[in-house]
This record gives C-alpha cells, structure tokens and sequence, in this order.
C-alpha cells in the first residue's frame, strides 16, 4: 500500500504518549502526530533534551521524565499521568551493548528497558488508556525479532551473552507482549487496540548511542554517515510506525515491503514462527508480571459485567 503520514486523520482532543521520543524515529511520530492535533507526551530519559525537541514541535506537547530501565521511574512515570491516554507508542530501546549490563533492578539492560519497561508502563496505564474511547498501544519491534529463540523468557541470562541474539529476544518479546495484548484485549471485549510495526533499517540515534551499539567508538563514528548513503532515516523509518498507530488494523504487525524489508512502502510485515506462538507468549506475559510485579487489568474500573460476550480475563485468556 502507498500509504503515507499525510494521510493521518485530525487527531484533535486526543492524547498520545511516546516514548524516547526526543530524538530518531521517536521525534518524527511524537512531531508527526502533533502536527495532526493530538496533544504529544514525549516521555524521555533526558529532560533537557526532550524539552529542547519539543521545542522544534508545532503543536500541542508536554515533556516527561521516564527511564524505562527502572521500575521505579516506570511508576513514578504513570502516577503523574491524569488520562484519558489514547495512544501510547512504546518506540524507546536500547541496541545490543556489547557487553552485558544490568539495571538496578537486576535485569540485563535490553530486556529491562525494552520489553520489561514497557510491559509494566503499559500495565499502569491501563486506567488512563481504558478511560478512552478508541485506545491504542502500538508497540515497536524489528526485523531483529528473527534473530530470537525461545529462551526469550530467561530475560538474557550472563551465560554466553551475545549482543545480537540478546537485542534479538528483546524485540522479539515487543512481539509476543503486542499480540498477546491484542488476544486478551478481544477474549476481554474490550475496546483497546494493541498493533505492532517494525521501521526497517533506519539511520537514527540509536545506533551511535553508548548504552548500545555505540558503546564502540569506531561504530558511533563511522557507521552513521557510511549507513546515510544507503539506508533511510528516521523519516523514513517512522512510517510503518505512524500506520500502525493511526490506522492499522488491530493485532496486526506493519513494516516496509522493500526486500528483507529494509525499506519500501508500509505493509504487512513478516513474523517468524516463535512471535506467532500464543504458548510463548503467555509464558513471557506471566514471567513479566511477576518480574515487574505489575498485574494487568483489561476490564478497567466498571469490572467485566461492562463488557459483552465475557470470555476468560487476562489471567487466563482462552488457549487458540
């Protein structure tokens, strides 16, 4: 499909939530929707530098501090959110460090900061999100994704630590968690939308950043401007992005159709086998509500007799 950001409907009145959207791919949506009329939280690690990027937005955005590797900031992050929230774009991450780190929680870095840190803001959320009419929570993953197995639920354990297959796990469980969600947000009959897209292979910050990749000197030096001449930036990496959090349809996973889906026009993306098992995916969702200590509530404030054609909650969603 040639769909294009222009084409996002007025988004006036309604509230989004991006995260690590002070820089890359995350600038462009948070600006992006913005300019259609939404009211743009741009939650970032750094405050200085998300209020100097909302400085270059036209619209409507306020700035959050949220470092998605602490639990902690996590909930201090939602306690200031008064909702309704319409849109949450959990876009933050971190890139195959090469060496393995951990949080002060305890948790190797990449899981932390980019499954578990979404996974518990967008637990704590639920209120804010379900408080609107038509939410959305769109999940960003990668073509990485394919690079994961299935100890994707060991959260990338000190033993043979490698930084491709451990940023592969991560982004594979952004996959599992977002159609998982979308399993249990239909079995609950609840009005929220979970959608999932991948950017393809953009040029942005987060390959010179030093908490991943460019922990490297000789990466974060050279391979941005080598990677310019032939890969898109993060304009272009941001539409599958877009799509997904504006029109796509629910539980479905977007990314560019060029070949190896590098770059190209937005479209169905390709799963591999291990995101499309529901099995896996309830097993990483039970270990990361006890890792997080965060439970799920779908049915919100108004408890399931709201909802029509009841099926099992979250806790027990019907096995497909």
């Amino acid at each position: 499909m040639a769909w294009k950001p222009t084409e996002i409907t007025d988004l006036s009145g309604t509230t989004a939530i991006v995260t690590g959207a002070n820089s890359g791919i995350g600038f462009v949506e948070a600006r992006t929707l913005a300019e259609h009329g939404a009211h743009v939280i741009l939650a970032v690690r750094n405050l200085d530098a998300g209020r100097a990027a909302a400085a270059r937005i036209a619209g409507s955005t306020a700035v959050e501090t949220l470092d998605l590797a602490s639990q902690e900031s996590v909930r201090e992050f939602a306690a200031r959110i008064d909702g309704p929230v319409d849109l949450l774009v959990n876009n933050a991450g971190v890139m195959a460090p090469p060496t393995r780190r951990t949080t002060a929680d305890g948790y190797e870095l990449q899981f932390a900061t980019n499954h578990l840190g979404h996974f518990a803001l967008t637990a704590r959320l639920l209120p804010a999100l379900l408080a609107a009419p038509s939410p959305r929570v769109t999940t960003v993953a990668s073509v990485a994704h394919h690079q994961g197995d299935d100890r994707v639920v060991d959260g990338n354990p000190p033993e043979g630590y490698d930084p491709r297959v451990s940023y592969g796990r991560t982004k594979l469980a952004n996959l599992l968690f977002a159609l998982e969600l979308h399993r249990r947000a239909t079995a609950a009959g609840s009005p929220l939308t979970s959608t999932a897209a991948h950017p393809g292979v953009a040029v942005t910050n987060l390959v010179a950043s030093r908490d991943g990749m460019g922990a490297r000197w000789i990466v974060r030096t050279f391979a941005p401007p080598l990677m310019r001449l032939v890969l898109p930036g993060s304009e272009g990496g941001a539409e599958a992005i877009l799509y997904a959090a504006t029109a796509a349809a629910a539980g479905s996973y977007s990314g560019p159709q060029g070949p190896g889906e590098v770059r190209g026009k937005v479209g169905p993306a390709k799963l591999s086998s291990l995101a499309s098992d529901p099995d896996l995916a309830r097993r990483l969702w039970t270990i990361s509500e006890e890792l997080t200590g965060v439970p799920f509530d779908i049915w919100g404030k108004d408890g399931p007799e709201s909802h029509s054609g009841r099926t099992p909650g979250l806790t027990d969603p019907p096995r497909s």
